[in-house]
């Protein structure tokens, strides 16, 4: 039986552009951990995922280290290609990273699209997760300024699919309250994790738990976006 009988069951590799949020980590860093890690367990063995994501990274950094090119040197054709990039791009004191939302934001972003499409594979948005942020009365706020609308925009104007984790995080968030999204972010008391002898309270990163939650969510969003060839290969 070869291949080309089952068209359907070739493989699909699932890459991921993106920051610390997405990122893998090694054990010592453990149990900091970012979404992409976990992705992959949803799907049945015919999608690999390549987690390019890299902590600290903004859409226009990670270009600039030559991340995307060589993202592109191996995309084929039928691959994926999810971007998710906010929280470097608002370093404003920080000309290597920053770009601002309505202008450059998009152009780097842009790149990415353009970049998957010429290799006729398909390009995802997905928008920055959030921070925990919470009022004092326990509303969770946005964190992300202008960045989760640009990026909305740019999917509009170029017709690219999206998953908006931006509201789906923030939902999450909301619902968990300001106590237990302690236990989805990195938040350690002293002694409780060697990694992190003096304990840690971490608004931006996950613990392992937080990172398979918002792994199901951008596994949620790829079944509204209608992601055919990638819904057909979620594990039943």
């Amino acid at each position: 039986m070869s291949n080309n009988e089952y068209p359907h069951k070739n493989r699909i590799t699932v890459y991921l552009a993106g920051d610390s949020t997405v990122s893998d980590y090694s054990s010592s860093f453990a149990p900091r951990a970012g979404w992409g890690q976990f992705i992959h367990r949803y799907f049945d063995d015919t999608i690999v995922v390549k987690n390019a994501a890299t902590p600290g990274r903004s859409s226009k950094s990670f270009i600039a280290e030559g991340r995307l090119e060589s993202i592109l040197k191996q995309i084929k054709k039928g691959d994926y290609l999810f971007i998710q990039f906010g929280h470097n791009d608002e370093k404003k004191n920080d000309p290597s990273r920053y770009t601002e939302p309505y202008s450059t934001y998009k152009s780097y972003l842009k790149q990415y699209i353009d970049g998957a499409r010429a290799k006729q594979a398909i390009p995802v948005l997905v928008t920055p997760v959030e921070r925990r942020n919470f009022t004092n009365e326990g509303r969770a706020l946005n964190s992300h300024g202008e960045y989760p609308t640009a990026m909305k925009e740019l999917g509009m104007e170029k017709h690219v699919p999206m998953i908006d984790l931006t509201a789906k995080s923030k939902g999450l968030f909301q619902e968990l309250g300001p106590d237990r999204t302690k236990d989805v972010f990195l938040w350690l008391e002293p002694g409780e994790n060697k990694n992190y002898p003096n304990g840690v309270q971490d608004n931006t990163h996950f613990q392992v738990a937080g990172a398979k939650e918002i792994a199901r969510l951008v596994v949620e969003g790829i079944k509204e976006s209608n992601l055919v060839t990638l819904q057909d290969r979620l594990k039943k």
